[in-house]
């Protein structure tokens, strides 16, 4: 025979019992909680088999409570008003918030969106802090470990417990130094120059190098880059070029000139991914809505 002990119990329990002592009958019971009789005879069995006692007998077309029972519904009320003020002390107020959010992004993502964040999340919470790590190429398993608790990526990762919204879409550009040379007019002129390039760990290339080297563009790459942040340093002062995200601009590649690829080429989607299980967390909802925001 199975050995109940008090973790057996729950909630659901000590509410049903409360209500069968109230409404005087299983009939009665089962409509005030808006589920079937059998459920409730099935759930009052449980509970008589945790408790080791009968909890109610039977008084003409009705039921009674035992000793036990009634003692126990005292019990049971005070415990559901703790459960209660438990889930209402978590009430999530910001200005009380002090937590760190631990953030994937690389370094485009970084520059362009972390900076206002911080600054919109502070203005209501003073107490939070970001921590900022390399997403590289995103994977599952850095949200479903606890690792960060969001990425801001290009490509989510294909799992059905992960989430993502799609913030903007930004469109690649031919970044070169205006002193040194020309935008490239031609597809004849794009491929004669020497290119910069970046591949992100575990090595993975970017979506923009994937596609030209599909459609058979010929690029000859003089370095080969860990993230953007060296890609300014190596296209000054020379004729190289580097076709990136034109967002770009506006931080790592300041300084630097940029032109439209001289082909049809697609846009660069950027999304923010989490794991399921933040999907109706209160402080997750107000860190993601002040990132769309951003």
């Amino acid at each position: 025979m199975k050995k109940f002990n008090h973790l057996d119990l729950d909630g659901h329990l000590l509410h049903l019992l409360s209500t069968v002592i109230e409404q005087g009958s299983v009939t009665a019971a089962a409509n005030a909680l808006g589920i079937t009789q059998s459920a409730v005879s099935h759930q009052l069995d449980r509970l008589r088999a945790i408790m080791g006692d009968a909890l109610f007998v039977k008084s003409g077309r009705g039921i009674v409570p035992t000793a036990r029972a009634e003692a126990l519904a005292l019990q049971a009320q005070g415990l559901l008003t703790q459960l209660q003020g438990f889930v209402h002390s978590g009430a999530f107020e910001p200005a009380r918030l002090t937590q760190c959010f631990t953030i994937a992004a690389n370094d485009l993502q970084r520059d362009l969106l972390l900076p206002g964040l911080l600054n919109r999340l502070q203005a209501q919470a003073p107490g939070v802090t970001l921590r900022v790590v390399p997403s590289d190429v995103p994977s599952a398993d850095m949200l479903r470990a606890q690792d960060c608790q969001l990425v801001i990526s290009p490509r989510p990762p294909d799992a059905t417990d992960i989430k993502h919204k799609r913030l903007f879409a930004d469109n690649y550009r031919v970044f070169y130094d205006p002193q040194m040379r020309k935008a490239p007019r031609s597809l004849k002129a794009y491929e004669a120059a020497e290119h910069i390039t970046v591949v992100h760990q575990p090595r993975r290339s970017l979506d923009i190098d994937e596609l030209l080297l599909k459609k058979g563009v010929q690029r000859r790459f003089s370095a080969t880059l860990s993230s953007f942040a060296g890609v300014a340093a190596f296209v000054a002062g020379t004729e190289r070029l580097a076709t990136l995200p034109g967002l770009l601009r506006q931080g790592l590649l300041r300084g630097l000139a940029d032109a439209p690829v001289p082909f049809d080429t697609p846009d660069m989607p950027m999304y923010a991914i989490w794991h399921v299980r933040h999907q109706q967390d209160p402080v997750h909802i107000w860190l993601r809505e002040h990132l769309f925001a951003s």
